[in-house]
C-alpha cells in the first residue's frame, strides 16, 4: 500500500519526485541515512565539522538527511566517541546552527533519537552501565578473531561492561528521556525525528526474543515485547504534537539468530506503529553480533538491494511510507521504486562517496556520480573509533577544512604515473584551471588499479570513472611514454608529480626462481594481456599467443571479458599455494577459488587481510574458509620446491602443500628513485600514492588530494 505511484518515467522521474511523510513535504524521493560518523564535538555537541559535512549534503540536493544517532540519555547509552547528544538542553545552540544550515539548502533533516542499550560499549568503558530488558547471554562468535591487535585496542580493550536490568520504574525513565530528547529535537529546528527501533539498541533488545527473556508485562509474546516501542512512540508523539512527523526504524530480521526478530513479527510489529500513529516506518535489519561475516549482512549489505524484499512486504501491510536502504544503486533504486517496494531511498555510503548524487541524477548526468566501491573505508572507521571517511572521496569528514586549501591556479603540471592516485591528480588540478600533462609508460590508464579490479569487481567502477573524468578534462595523456628529464625539460612544468606506484621485488624465499613461481606482477602482466622476460620464461606458448593476442584486438582491456575468460581457462595449476596473506594475497585467492582452483594462503604474520578494512576482512577471510582455502598463519622458513611449498608452521611442525603453482603476493614496497632523480635535475616534486608507501587505493587518492588541495585541507590518515 503506501503511497500512489507516477507512471514509469525517463530516468529517474520517480527518485526524482516529489514526497510527504506526514506534514512534511519532499522534494525528492532520496534521503541521507543515518550513519555513525562521529564527527560531534566530544561534549556531544554540534561544531563545525559536524555541521559542515550536514551541509554539503545538504547541498548535494537530498530531500533529507537524517542525523547519526542523538543520544537522549547521553553519555549513557553512548555507541561511538564524539556522538550526538539530545539529553540536555545545552545541546540545542549547536543543533540549532545545525538545522539553519541544512535549511539554507532547501533540505530537510531528521533527528534519530536513540539509546544504545547492549551496544553502548563506549559509554561503557567510561563506567555507565549497558541498560537492557535482562542479563545477556555469554558472547560467542569469531567476530574478534580478525581484528588487527590495534584494532581490537581501539576497538574497546578488554574492559567487562556491567549490565543494568531495567525495572519498571527505569522503563519509565527512558521513555520520558526519548520523548525529551524529541521535543528538544522539534525546539532546535528539526523536521522529523527518527525513533531508532533496530540494530540492538534498547528498543530493539525489547523486541528481540533473543535478549528480552522477561516474564512481566514488557516480555514474553510479541505484543509485550513491543511495548516499549510504542509507549516511545506514544510519549514522543505528545511530545512534538500530531503535526510534526515521526517515525520508528525497525529491524526486519536479525540475521544468524536462533531465535530473534522475524519478518513475521516486522510485519505485524508494523500494524501496530502504524496504529500507535507512526507517520512512516524505517527497514532495516540486525545480526548475531558475534557472527562476523554478518557485519556486512544486514543493515550494512555487501549484498546487492538485501533489504527490499523486507521493505515491499512491510509496505504491503500499512499505508505509511516505507524507507528503505541498503546498497541500491539508483538505477535498481528507480525500478523498485516504480514497482512499488518503498517510497523514499536512504541512501549512505554512496552519499559519502559523492554528496552532489541527488543533483547529478537531476542534472540527467548519472555516469558522472563519484562511485562506491564497497571498501567499508567509511564503515570500519566506527569499529576502530575514528571519525568517518572515504576512500575515493578524501573531503569526506574534513569538509570543515576546505576553507584551508591552497590548490595552485594557472600553473604547468606533469603527473607521472596513470593510476588511481595520478589520475585523481590530473584530473582535480585540471579542474582548478591549470595546464596538466599525464605521461604513462603502459598503453593505457589504471595501473594496478586494473588488475586490483579483477579481483573485486567494485573497484572497476572507480577506475572506469576516473578515465571518464579525464577523457572530459584538458589533460593531456602521454601513453606509451618514458617520463625523461629531457622529456620534461621540454614540457618545463612549474611542478611535477610522481605517482608510480609500489615496486614489487620478489622476495629472497628459497625457490623463488623456479618456473612455476609468479610474482604478483607476474600475475597482473599475464592477466591483462602484457608480457615481460619473466613471463615468457615461465609460461607456454599457448599462454604467449593468448597474451599477445589479447593485447592485439583489446581484449584484455575489457576487465569483464577477463573475469568471465579466466572462469573457462588460466594458465595456472589445480593447486595454487599463495605466499602472502594481506590484501593482495587474499584477494588473489577469492579471485581463484571462484575460478575452481584449490587455493592455499601462507603467511608469516599472526594474522590475514592486512591492509583490508575491517568489515571486508570480517566478511572475505570466514568466505575463504567457507570454500575451504587452507590458510597457514606465524609460518616460518618457506621453502618452495618443483611440486609443494614448505614451511613450519606457529606450532612449531614441519608442514608441506602440494603446489602446481606458486604466486609470491609480497615484497611490495615505496620507491622514491624517479622523484629524487628529478629533483637532482632541478624539478620541484610532489610523490602521492604507491611510491611512497602502500596505502592502497585509499592511499593514492588521498595523497593526490594533499598534493593539489594542501596538507591543511586534507589530513593524513
Amino acid at each position: 500500500m503506501g503511497e500512489g505511484r507516477q507512471s514509469a518515467g525517463k530516468g529517474f522521474s520517480g527518485l526524482l519526485s516529489s514526497g510527504r511523510i506526514g506534514q512534511m513535504d519532499l522534494r525528492n524521493r532520496m534521503f541521507v541515512t543515518a550513519m555513525g560518523v562521529s564527527l560531534a564535538e566530544d561534549d556531544g555537541t554540534a561544531g563545525e565539522r559536524l555541521i559542515a559535512y550536514h551541509e554539503e549534503q545538504a547541498k548535494g540536493g537530498a530531500a533529507l538527511i537524517v542525523t547519526g544517532v542523538m543520544g537522549v540519555a547521553w553519555p549513557v547509552g553512548a555507541v561511538q566517541p564524539n556522538q550526538l547528544g539530545v539529553s540536555d538542553d545545552r545541546f540545542l545552540p549547536g543543533l540549532r546552527r545545525l538545522t539553519d544550515r541544512v535549511h539554507a539548502h532547501g533540505a530537510k533533516i531528521a533527528a534519530q533519537i536513540h539509546q544504545g542499550g547492549l551496544m553502548a560499549g563506549h559509554s561503557a568503558q567510561d563506567g555507565h552501565p549497558l541498560w537492557a530488558p535482562s542479563l545477556p547471554g555469554p558472547f560467542v562468535g569469531d567476530f574478534p578473531d580478525y581484528f588487527l591487535p590495534e584494532e581490537l585496542e581501539a576497538f574497546g580493550g578488554s574492559a567487562v561492561p556491567s549490565v543494568k536490568v531495567l525495572t519498571v520504574e527505569d522503563i519509565a525513565i527512558a521513555v520520558r528521556q526519548y520523548a525529551d530528547g524529541a521535543r528538544r529535537a522539534k525546539e532546535a529546528g528539526f523536521d522529523a525525528c527518527e525513533i531508532h527501533g533496530g540494530h540492538g539498541y534498547l528498543i530493539s533488545s525489547f523486541l528481540s526474543p533473543s535478549t528480552n527473556k522477561r516474564t512481566d508485562q514488557y516480555g514474553g509474546p510479541l505484543e509485550n515485547r513491543a511495548r516499549l516501542m510504542l509507549e516511545v512512540l506514544a510519549a514522543v508523539r505528545e511530545a512534538v504534537g500530531p503535526d510534526f512527523p515521526v517515525w520508528m526504524k525497525l529491524d526486519s530480521r536479525e540475521a544468524g539468530k536462533a531465535v530473534g526478530t522475524t519478518l513475521d513479527d516486522a510485519r505485524a510489529v508494523a500494524r501496530m506503529l502504524e496504529a500507535g500513529g507512526a507517520d512512516a516506518i524505517a527497514v532495516t535489519a540486525y545480526h548475531d553480533v558475534g557472527q562476523a561475516k554478518l557485519h556486512s549482512g544486514s543493515n550494512i549489505p555487501h549484498e546487492p538491494e538485501m533489504n527490499i524484499p523486507a521493505a515491499a512486504a512491510i509496505r504491503a501491510e500499512v499505508g505509511i511510507p516505507i524507507i528503505a536502504s541498503g546498497r541500491v544503486e539508483p538505477d535498481r533504486g528507480e525500478k523498485r521504486f516504480q514497482e512499488g517496494a518503498f517510497d523514499f531511498l536512504a541512501m549512505g555510503r554512496k552519499i559519502l562517496a559523492d554528496p552532489q548524487l541527488p543533483n547529478k541524477l537531476a542534472a540527467g548526468r548519472p555516469q558522472d556520480v563519484r562511485p562506491c566501491i564497497y571498501c567499508y573505508t567509511c564503515v570500519s572507521t566506527a569499529y576502530i573509533r575514528q571519525q568517518v571517511r572515504c576512500a575515493v572521496r578524501s573531503e569526506t569528514g574534513f569538509e570543515h577544512l576546505q576553507d584551508r586549501a591552497t590548490p595552485a591556479t594557472g600553473k604547468r603540471y606533469v603527473v607521472i604515473g596513470g593510476g588511481p592516485g595520478g589520475m585523481e591528480a590530473a584530473r582535480r588540478l585540471d579542474a582548478l584551471g591549470n595546464n596538466v600533462t599525464l605521461i604513462e609508460q603502459s598503453d593505457r590508464l589504471g595501473g594496478t588499479l586494473r588488475f586490483a579490479s579483477l579481483a573485486y569487481e567494485p573497484n572497476e567502477r572507480i577506475l572506469e570513472w576516473l578515465k571518464r573524468e579525464i577523457e572530459a578534462s584538458d589533460v593531456d595523456v602521454r601513453l606509451k611514454t618514458v617520463a625523461t628529464p629531457e622529456l620534461l625539460q621540454t614540457l618545463a612544468p612549474d611542478e611535477v608529480i610522481v605517482a608510480t606506484g609500489a615496486v614489487r621485488d620478489m622476495p629472497p624465499i628459497p625457490g623463488n626462481d623456479l618456473d612455476h613461481v609468479f610474482s604478483g606482477d607476474d600475475m597482473r602482466k599475464m592477466m591483462l594481456g602484457e608480457s615481460s622476460d619473466a613471463l615468457k620464461r615461465k609460461t607456454g606458448l599457448a599462454t604467449r599467443l593468448a597474451t599477445r593476442i589479447g593485447a592485439a584486438t583489446g581484449v584484455t582491456a575489457n576487465l569483464d571479458f577477463v573475469r568471465k575468460a579466466t572462469r573457462q581457462w588460466m594458465p595456472l595449476g589445480d593447486r595454487v599455494v599463495i605466499i602472502g596473506g594481506e590484501l593482495v594475497g587474499v584477494e588473489l585467492a577469492e579471485f581463484l577459488i571462484e575460478r575452481g582452483r584449490k587455493v592455499t594462503v601462507v603467511e608469516e604474520g599472526p594474522k590475514f587481510g592486512r591492509g583490508l578494512t575491517v568489515v571486508r576482512r570480517l566478511r572475505l577471510i570466514p568466505e575463504l574458509r567457507e570454500h575451504g582455502v587452507a590458510l597457514f598463519a606465524e609460518a616460518k622458513d618457506i621453502r618452495i620446491d618443483r611440486e609443494a611449498v614448505s614451511f613450519t608452521t606457529a606450532e612449531g611442525e614441519r608442514h608441506l602443500v602440494p603446489a602446481d603453482t606458486v604466486i609470491v603476493a609480497k615484497g611490495a614496497h615505496g620507491d622514491s628513485s624517479l622523484a629524487d632523480s628529478l629533483r637532482a635535475h632541478g624539478f620541484s616534486v610532489k610523490e602521492v600514492g604507491d611510491c611512497t608507501g602502500v596505502g592502497y587505493i585509499e592511499g593514492a587518492i588521498r595523497g593526490a588530494a594533499r598534493a593539489v588541495q594542501g596538507e591543511a585541507a586534507i589530513p593524513q590518515i
